[in-house]
């Protein structure tokens, strides 16, 4: 697959997976995170090297966020795991962050995309076209025991 790469304000959002900061990730997403409070190491490596992620990094090339798209690419989608780096908030970088996901040219035959979050949702519905499930009685999950 083709890695893309967009510049914009001194930011960038790539998808090369070769940038990515593993430490900067599992850092956020097992410390800060309300979703993965916790979450190991090697789980955080596993779900990077089986997804699309799009890393957010300075222009010096410091990581700051991270939107990750679990997919098959042709049913399916799962955004998740996505941040900013408090420190980088108020940039206007989640807004960019999604609707990059959103136009990446990989997911737009996909018909499925689905996300959850607890707060965000018109980051969502306005930057990525996300809209309330229209039949989520139809929608169900399986947890593991203590999640």
């Amino acid at each position: 697959m083709l890695f893309l790469e967009h510049h914009r304000d001194g930011f960038v959002i790539s998808t090369d997976p070769a940038k990515l900061q593993l430490d900067v990730i599992h850092a956020y997403l097992s410390e800060r995170s309300y979703w993965a409070k916790g979450r190991s190491l090697e789980a955080v490596r596993a779900s990077i090297e089986h997804s699309l992620c799009f890393g957010v990094y300075t222009e010096g090339g410091m990581q700051v966020g991270l939107a990750r798209m679990v997919t098959d690419y042709a049913t399916f989608g799962w955004l998740c795991d996505v941040f900013i780096l408090e420190d980088y908030r108020g940039h206007a970088l989640g807004k960019w962050l999604i609707e990059t996901v959103a136009a990446h040219p990989a997911l737009q035959a996909v018909p499925r995309l689905l996300l959850a979050t607890r707060d965000a949702h018109e980051l969502y519905r306005r930057y990525g076209g996300f809209e309330n499930l229209p039949k989520p009685e139809r929608w169900m999950i399986r947890l593991k025991p203590g999640i």
